[in-house]
This record gives C-alpha cells, sequence and structure tokens, in this order.
C-alpha cells in the first residue's frame, strides 16, 4: 500500500525535494520502474543506488542531501551491506570454533602421548580423603612402637635424629628398601628400612602382618622393633647387626674380607637353620620365608646369626602348599620346582638353605659369571673332588674334615630337586647340632629303626647311601660315632614325620 502512494506521489511531482521520506531503500526504487523525476536530494535515503534504470541519468546533485546513499556515482564502492557482514561474523565464529576444537584435540593427543614415568602396581585400599588429610595436616605420621627399646620414642625424634632420613645414614640398598641406621636415645642403634613402594597389599593387611611379625621373638631372628605407614614414607625398625650380612663376610674384597674359621661356619649354619625352623614349625599361622639367601642372615658382633627379612613373608595356611600369583627370591637360590609350578611350601625354603650351606662351605656366590654353584658341587661330588672345593679358610681351621663332608651332603640333601626329598627344618636342625655337640643329644632308650626301613623317608635312605658311598666318604672320622649320628637323624625324621 506504501508503494501505491508513493508511486503516486511521484507521479505528480518530478521534484523531490526535503520530503524527508524516512530512509527509503534502494529495493524500493527499483519497483519504480515509471519514475519520472531526475532529482532526490535532500531526502535523507539511505541504501544502495542502482546503476540501470533511470538512476543512470541522474546527476550527482541530484543525490545531495542524503548521506545514507552510495554508488559508482560517487566514485568509491559500497560498503558490505548488513546481511554480508552478518555473513561475514558468521564464519568467522565458525572458523574460531573450529580452530580452537582442533587445537583442544591436539593438546589431548599430545598429553596422550607424552611419556610418562611408570605407576607403581600397588592396591593399596586408602581413600584419596584419607592421603589428603594427611598431606594436609600438621599432625606427623604415626609411630608404632612394638618393643621396649623404642619406647619414649616419636615420629619427630626420629626424623631429627636422621636429619629426615639424609643420604648420610644410608647403610645400604636392598630389593625393596633404602637400610638407614639411627641411634636412639637410649644410644642403642637400630636399622629404619624405607620400603620403595608406598602402599603394598593393604593398609590394614599389612599392618596386621608387621603386628604377627613383631610379637615373633627368637634369639635367631631379627626383631621387628617399630613401624610407621604413612603416604610420606613406609618405615620398618629393626635391631641393629653390627657384623653386617653373611654375603658381605664371604664375598667382600680380600682387603677387607673377615676369617670365618669351621667353628664359626657350623654355628652360623645352625643359628639359621633354628630361626627358620621356628618360622616354619613353631609360628601359628606357620610362616614361609620366601627369600633365604646369604644377604637376608645378619651377624651380631658375636657372629651370631639372624635371619631377616621375612616381614615380606606370608602367613601359610594350614594347607600344605600355597599357591603364589609369580615367583618370589633370589636367582640362585629359588627352588627349581617352585620356579616350575608357583607351588609354595616350607621345602622351598628348605632349598635355599642348601644353597647357604653350599656358600659356607665353599665361600663361593650361588651364582657367578654364569656358573651355578649347586651343579658345580653336584658334579664335583660325582668324581670324588668336592674337597676341592672347600674355602681354604675352613680347611686350616677344622679339625675333622669329616664334619665337613657331612655338612656338603646335607646341603645335597636340603637342594635335591623333589621337595619330598628335602629333610624338614627340624632334621637340619638336628643333623647340625649334631656336629657342632657330638655328645649333647641324649641316648635314645631304645635301639632307634633303622634309617633304611620302610617306614623311613626316601631322604634317609639317600643321606645313608650318600655317607656310605664312596664319592663323600671321611677317612677321619669314627665309624661309631657316624653310625649313631645317622641313626639319631633317622630317628629325628621318623619322628618328624608320623
Amino acid at each position: 500500500m506504501f508503494l501505491h502512494l508513493l508511486t503516486a506521489s511521484v507521479s505528480m511531482s518530478c521534484k523531490l525535494r526535503t520530503e524527508k521520506l524516512f530512509e527509503l531503500f534502494a529495493h524500493v526504487w527499483i519497483s519504480l520502474i515509471g519514475l519520472c523525476c531526475r532529482n532526490i536530494s535532500y531526502n535523507n535515503l539511505a541504501g544502495v543506488v542502482p546503476t540501470d534504470n533511470n538512476f543512470s541519468r541522474f546527476s550527482p546533485d541530484s543525490f545531495l542531501g542524503n548521506p545514507g546513499l552510495c554508488g559508482s556515482w560517487r566514485g568509491s564502492s559500497c560498503p558490505s551491506s548488513s546481511h554480508a557482514k552478518r555473513f561475514s561474523v558468521s564464519r568467522a565464529v565458525i572458523l574460531g570454533i573450529a580452530i580452537g576444537g582442533f587445537a583442544i584435540l591436539l593438546l589431548i593427543l599430545a598429553a596422550a602421548c607424552w611419556p610418562h614415568s611408570p605407576a607403581v602396581s600397588t592396591d593399596f585400599s586408602v581413600s584419596k580423603q584419607e592421603i589428603h588429610a594427611v598431606l594436609s595436616s600438621n599432625v606427623p605420621p604415626k609411630l608404632v612402637i612394638l618393643h621396649m627399646n623404642m619406647a619414649l620414642h616419636v615420629y619427630d625424634d626420629i626424623m631429627r635424629m636422621t636429619e629426615n632420613l639424609s643420604e648420610k645414614y644410608i647403610i645400604g640398598y636392598g630389593a625393596s628398601s633404602t637400610v638407614y641406621k639411627c641411634v636412639l636415645k637410649n644410644c642403642k642403634p637400630v636399622a629404619i628400612k624405607k620400603l620403595y613402594a608406598h602402599y603394598p597389599q593393604s593398609v590394614k593387611e599389612f599392618e596386621t602382618e608387621l603386628e604377627t611379625i613383631g610379637s615373633i621373638k627368637h634369639r635367631n631372628l631379627v626383631s621387628l622393633q617399630a613401624y610407621s605407614l604413612s603416604p610420606a614414607g613406609n618405615l620398618l625398625f629393626y635391631e641393629y647387626m653390627e657384623s653386617g650380612s653373611l654375603w658381605d663376610v664371604l664375598h667382600a674384597p680380600s682387603s677387607k674380607k673377615t676369617k670365618l674359621d669351621w667353628e664359626a661356619r657350623l654355628q652360623i649354619a645352625l643359628g639359621t637353620a633354628q630361626g627358620l625352623a621356628y618360622l616354619h614349625h613353631d609360628c601359628s599361622p606357620r610362616i614361609i620365608h620366601r627369600d633365604v639367601k646369604s644377604k637376608n642372615i645378619l651377624l651380631d658382633k658375636d657372629y651370631v646369626a639372624h635371619l631377616a627379612d621375612f616381614g615380606i613373608a606370608k602367613s601359610v595356611c594350614i594347607s600344605k602348599t600355597h599357591t603364589s600369583t609369580y615367583v618370589m627370591g633370589t636367582i640362585g637360590y629359588i627352588d627349581p620346582e617352585y620356579a616350575r609350578t608357583s607351588r609354595l611350601n616350607e621345602k622351598s625354603d628348605v632349598y635355599s638353605y642348601g644353597i647357604v650351606l653350599l656358600e659356607l662351605l665353599t665361600g663361593k656366590k650361588p651364582v657367578d659369571n654364569e656358573c651355578n654353584l649347586h651343579h658345580l658341587i653336584l658334579s664335583k661330588a660325582a668324581d670324588n673332588t668336592v674337597m676341592e672345593m672347600v674355602d681354604p679358610d675352613i680347611t686350616a681351621t677344622c679339625k675333622d674334615l669329616g664334619e665337613v663332608k657331612r655338612m656338603f651332603q646335607l646341603a645335597l640333601l636340603c637342594s635335591k630337586r623333589q621337595p619330598s626329598d628335602r629333610p624338614t627344618m627340624h632334621d637340619v636342625v638336628h643333623v647340625l647340632s649334631c656336629l657342632v655337640c657330638p655328645e649333647a643329644p641324649p641316648k635314645p632308650a631304645q635301639p632307634p629303626a633303622s634309617p633304611q626301613s620302610s617306614t623311613a623317608p626316601s631322604y634317609v635312605n639317600e643321606y645313608v647311601s650318600l655317607r656310605s658311598g664312596s664319592a663323600l666318604s671321611c677317612a677321619n672320622s669314627s665309624s661309631a660315632s657316624d653310625a649313631e649320628l645317622f641313626l639319631k637323624f633317622g630317628k629325628a625324621i621318623s619322628q618328624n614325620t608320623e
């Protein structure tokens, strides 16, 4: 309707001046094909002036007073229309979003591909809230006291005495921990093991195991005196052993090596056997060590043996075997049957103990330059040259080399391939006690059954055959004392297998 009125108005006059037509747009004028006027000045019009129709014949003066108009008649092109501007803005927004999304995708891919430190494979059932609470609070970790030697000490005392476990207090490194020395307020030293893994198993399970271990008291076991478990680090406090480990004594460089005579080695073998027998037969539940080796046999100032690191052992159920998810132990000491089947029982510890006996007898490492000590001794025993392997310090101090040969026999029995052919640690303790103190064991009231009777285990016959055979015969020992020793050994085995 507005166009019709406007067309009629234009037909009546050829000049539109000062009419102020309220900013008509160019597309309205395009529809006015019949326009006959030549002047649209001073109407405050806006838009693009077409170049066709009558507008191409308008003089420049005809457009005066219309600042919103544009066209080629003014010598310059018109700016982009609002539609073009909207299109340009929309395209810019879309382009920006696309670039931003691509950049975020690149960041995600970079983060996924960036190398990370391997995470510790642990399953520690402690909540993130608990860890955050400990780390964010000013309360120091709790020190659980298990021995009177650690009484009146708190966590802060230990940190102050060791300067927050400074490197200068480190005395050794183990497979699972770094070991520090700390002198307590009572001037007695303790060994602190800081575990590499922050969270073994679960908190409750680990605490229960530590409480059990802390309650075990035996002359030949290293006692756990305290512990502290926290996200800041897990610390185990043990009694300190002045003479280090059996490994250090046997395999130290010649300039630092301590000479061990035969009597000292016998006592170390017996003490270790007594500690292991206590774990196997006198603890409830029974405990399998899982890593018997010379590095875990610590010596005090009098060279009394103390079996250490049975804290990693697990309590064993009443069943005869325990299946492990992976093989634990140290190369050279691992029971081959356990390695093959992953089925673990006390006889696996007996095998490892047999290798320790060979170490004591020869002064050689279980595995050295790809040479396996056990295999070497077996070959030497077969051709009757086993005594060539004896440590010179033993030869120089042993009055009866028959004792050395009997310990070789015992070591080979302990390291038999079939677990059922190995003696128990009670049997081992009995035999070694006879070697250390031949007069100590009481004489039986009745003659014991022959070791070769059908009721005795097969390894008794093996032991007697080794003794009577030429491969390991003892020329210097009394036949009467030998016979008594083997009879007592057979009786001890029979008593423990009934």
